[in-house]
């Protein structure tokens, strides 16, 4: 048997589930894998084939103990902005859709997932499966392939999250029961409210109502946590709190900002702020330009908003700056499209370092990477190898310019401008140690490392465990 985790809203925590979920089984020694039909994301990852599935299916595919796989997610939506996603099937990039185009290849695609749903099955046994949004979207039924038309093909149990955090949890709750399809809604056999604060007893009686008006149990009751997984949406960035630290350093939140799980890391061990355009950088130590999905219209926004000047000026007064694949294509002297991300023209870039950008077609690069650094400059100096993940489109190129790391990126003359394609560069920790120690050396206070050595994975699960009837899910295993 296996288990469909399902939301009652986005953001609720289903991926926090599925991974406490795949770990506790992991530790109990029961074959499984993560299965995601549909996901929509920006933050995703390289499998080891060069497969682009979402972060959080490789945050889960670790967590049960396997290597990611493209199986895992084989449909993943990249939002471009106006109303246009890419669709990457079974790995690679499709094509670029309006919502209306892809709401008429949902049969296909569902056939696609049912497909790699089978193959995992195959190997592993059992799936954990994640839905995607909220369960009870009503008007979706019909094209749902990521919740009920797929859970009307596998008939497994399904467990129900809610987010108390958010307020209205008893209306969230059995208004998603209520309003599931009739065949659908007896498979629904347990409930996980999440993200608690307070004394869980004080809820006790919520609980009890709760399962009165349902009819189904609830199997736990969640506290919030913190523990530092990835996250998995550009919703999560609202959830984002700055720590005190006497060193700032500002990412750019662009409109179409991609993977800034870049980046968890380093809020672990600095005030990490996503500045929106147009806001002020004069306070920031180091400023951080992410990746995009559309590197050419959010260069245009920052161009207009001030931004463009404001970094320039930080780099005048020796800010470091550091830009992360689309980020390093911005820092650029100039972009040339051919129509591939944007309009057809050449464009001026940030102008940090001296080159130029060409898109020309629509592949993209998905490779993961290993890495000497150049050593060039006070922050690189301090990195010998970091592994990370290669996602883009286009290629840069800049004669003459010292590379950042072994063959690739580009790195300023004093080290303190730095480009680079690798995404996961600051999941690494001696790299997060370079960048903050030196910051903190500009500042003149010394910096030492407090990362915690215990398995994230066990951790979350050790949380989970502690507060759902875990043998409850079990036995569907």
């Amino acid at each position: 048997m296996s288990i469909m985790v399902l939301g009652t809203a986005s953001h609720v925590g289903k991926s926090t589930v599925v991974t406490a979920i795949c770990r506790s089984l992991l530790r109990r020694s029961v074959r499984h894998a993560p299965f995601k039909s549909q996901n929509m994301s920006l933050n995703s990852y390289v499998t080891h084939d060069g497969g682009e599935i979402g972060i959080a299916q490789a945050m889960q595919a670790m967590a049960a103990g396997l290597e990611p796989e493209i199986a895992m997610n084989p449909i993943l939506l990249k939002p471009k902005g106006d109303q246009t996603s890419q669709i990457v099937l079974m790995g690679r990039p499709y094509r670029d859709v309006k919502a209306s185009s892809y709401y008429q290849e949902t049969d296909r695609l569902l056939e696609t997932a049912m497909e790699a749903a089978g193959m995992l099955l195959n190997r592993y046994g059992h799936l954990v499966i994640e839905g995607a949004g909220g369960a009870a979207e009503v008007n979706l039924y019909s094209r749902d392939i990521a919740n009920i038309r797929l859970a009307r093909r596998l008939r497994y149990p399904i467990i129900l999250v809610a987010d108390i955090e958010r307020g209205g949890v008893f209306a969230q709750v059995y208004g998603t029961i209520s309003l599931l399809p009739d065949d659908i809604r007896p498979l629904v056999c347990g409930i996980i409210i999440n993200k608690f604060r307070g004394d869980p007893s004080l809820f006790n009686e919520g609980i009890a109502i709760i399962e009165d008006i349902c009819k189904v149990p609830v199997l736990g009751l969640v506290p919030a946590t913190d523990i530092a997984i990835p996250s998995e949406d550009s919703l999560s960035l609202k959830d984002k709190k700055t720590g005190p630290s006497p060193v700032k350093i500002a990412i750019i939140h662009l409109p179409r900002i991609s993977n800034f799980t870049d980046f968890e890391l380093l809020e672990r061990h600095a005030s990490v702020t996503y500045v929106l355009p147009g806001h002020q950088l004069d306070e920031y130590d180091a400023i951080i330009i992410p990746g995009t999905k559309n590197t050419v219209d959010d260069l245009e926004v920052i161009q207009t908003s001030g931004t463009v000047d404001q970094i320039r000026d930080a780099r005048r007064k020796g800010v470091p700056v550091i830009g992360i694949c689309g980020g390093y294509q911005m820092l650029c002297t100039t972009i040339i499209d051919s129509g591939v991300e944007s309009c057809e023209g050449e464009y001026e870039g940030i102008g940090l370092i001296e080159g130029t950008t060409r898109f020309t077609g629509y592949e993209k690069t998905t490779t993961q990477v290993t890495r000497s650094s150049s050593g060039v400059g006070p922050i690189l100096s301090k990195i010998s190898t970091v592994k990370g993940y290669e996602i883009h489109m286009g290629d840069t190129e800049h004669p003459g310019v010292q590379g950042a790391f072994q063959d690739e990126g580009a790195v300023s003359g004093d080290g303190l401008v730095i480009g680079t394609y690798m995404h996961g560069l600051f999941t690494n920790p001696g790299a997060v140690t370079a960048l903050i120690s030196y910051l903190y050396e500009q500042k003149g206070v010394t910096w030492s490392s407090h990362d915690e050595e215990e398995d994230p994975f066990d951790t979350l699960a050790e949380h989970f465990e502690k507060y759902v009837r875990f043998d409850e899910i079990l036995k569907y295993f």
